[in-house]
């Protein structure tokens, strides 16, 4: 069977419930589940001679961390806890299956998150010049089964170099601890009216104390700066942001 001609009835998943216990049932019977609030399907783990490097990512959003098999993967773990869209996130949430081309198939997506309208959306992670066939035959059966359980899905890969280093440097600040609320507070006053970054933090202080808070208010949105124009520096223009997430 051709993978458009897949309804919700050919899809099963297979996933770990909140006691760890493995289960299995037709995506029709559990696409209401809160997956991103379950155990990964699957653990990570590394091995002598691996290619690639897997590493835990500490999610601001929620409190808790994702594995990732690479390091494009935790990058990309990254910004899903960097868009406000965002509200819950988990890596290798469940295993599909599928009747393919040559019998019965499977594929665990990377992650599973939950958005804020309460949608779900299922990520795979892939540089378009590495998906073989049978990748893209999983890509195209996962979005099919997305689209018939009413999520969305999306095959990211590579990241532009800017905006990946820019929300890096953020990230790097996404910690409560980051958190002054005076300094904050302050912060919003003054970018009210939008104004170069450097120049805007001098107006709050001493800029070793105030340059962490403002990086916290950037990764958080309350402030906000075009993070595609260019590396993030002293005279990038920051402004209030229109929406707090």
């Amino acid at each position: 069977m051709g993978v458009e001609g897949l309804g919700q009835a050919d899809f099963e998943v297979a996933y770990a419930d909140q006691d760890r216990v493995r289960r299995r049932e037709a995506l029709t019977a559990c696409w209401t589940l809160r997956f991103e609030r379950l155990p990964p399907v699957r653990t990570v783990r590394s091995y002598p001679g691996q290619r690639s490097v897997t590493r835990d990512y500490w999610v601001a959003t929620t409190g808790g961390t994702v594995s990732c098999e690479s390091h494009l993967e935790r990058h990309h773990a990254m910004l899903l806890d960097f868009d406000p869209q965002v509200r819950g996130l988990v890596g290798q949430p469940f295993r599909l299956f599928w009747p393919g081309r040559r019998g019965g198939r499977g594929h665990v997506p990377d992650f599973f998150a939950r958005l804020g309208d309460g949608g779900g959306l299922v990520v795979d992670v892939r540089p378009d010049g590495q998906i073989e066939p049978d990748d893209a035959e999983a890509f195209a059966a996962t979005a099919r089964a997305c689209e018939s359980a009413g999520w969305s899905f999306r095959r990211v890969g590579l990241i532009d170099p800017v905006l990946l280093a820019n929300v890096k440097w953020l990230a790097g600040y996404r910690h409560p601890r980051n958190q002054r609320d005076e300094v904050a507070m302050e912060l919003e006053e003054v970018f009210a009216e939008p104004m170069p970054l450097m120049a805007g933090a001098e107006r709050v202080g001493d800029r070793l104390a105030v340059l962490p808070v403002l990086y916290h208010l950037l990764w958080h949105r309350v402030l906000e700066v075009d993070l595609a124009a260019g590396v993030l520096g002293p005279h990038s223009v920051v402004r209030q942001a229109v929406t707090v997430r």
